[in-house]
């Protein structure tokens, strides 16, 4: 990958993931690996390595300026960063974090010169009448954002329901995680595909992407990646 990546949402269930993958990979150097990772958030993420830069920052309204200050200036960006309606203590706090930090963070990254952006979103945004609820709204914007900033990769993941254990459980959260995995289970993997993807699967795809962006062999310049390549990427591709 880059000479250096930088992962915001490093804490997260996802973002957690995304992060191990980069570090562990970092320790077999190679054309396709970075030599440095990176991440910003608000508490100390949930590993350490000499080639990880962490930046612990609970104040979010500086992350963009100290995105911009990394040394060296990532190469690639990969934002999991998101939180829900619960955790934010409502619509109007989730949207600051969900929405308009990750904004900031686009806008930031390529005014800096970061060359590639990958956002990980959520599947059915678009569809009518999902796009008219607020979380969808969000997530399309941040979407809209990387896309008209013009990097010279853009990449966004377009999981549907993320499949894995989270520190706090979203409401509901884990009778849908149980009955996708009951799906897999009982009906066969490729229900649970359509329905939902592991949190690590979804990681990999991202790294994945972010790999064939950086060897110049990504699709297109605003690549979009559905369950279905999500899954091909992150587990029937994966080779590490």
């Amino acid at each position: 990958m880059s000479a250096a990546t930088a992962v915001i949402g490093s804490t997260g269930l996802t973002g957690s993931h995304i992060l191990s993958l980069l570090v562990n990979s970092s320790q077999h150097p190679s054309s396709s690996q970075p030599s440095v990772v990176q991440s910003i958030s608000r508490r100390a993420p949930p590993l350490s390595s000499p080639k990880l830069t962490a930046v612990v920052q609970p104040d979010t309204s500086v992350w963009s300026t100290q995105l911009a200050a990394l040394v060296p200036l990532p190469t690639t960006v990969i934002s999991a960063l998101g939180t829900t309606r619960q955790a934010a203590g409502g619509i109007a706090n989730q949207w600051k974090i969900d929405h308009d930090l990750n904004v900031d963070l686009v806008k930031a990254a390529r005014t800096a010169g970061v060359r590639n952006f990958v956002f990980v979103s959520s599947a059915g945004t678009r569809s009518f009448p999902n796009n008219r609820l607020p979380y969808c709204k969000m997530k399309n914007g941040v979407e809209d954002a990387i896309r008209d900033a013009d990097f010279q990769q853009a990449i966004i993941l377009k999981p549907g329901l993320i499949l894995g254990d989270r520190e706090k459980p979203h409401q509901g959260g884990p009778l849908l995680i149980g009955l996708a995995r009951g799906l897999g289970r009982w009906v066969g993997q490729w229900a649970q595909d359509t329905l939902g993807q592991e949190a690590e699967v979804i990681a990999r795809a991202a790294v994945h992407a972010a790999r064939i962006a950086e060897e110049g062999k990504a699709p297109s310049k605003y690549w979009v990646v559905e369950p279905a390549e999500i899954v091909r990427l992150g587990r029937d591709e994966w080779k590490e």
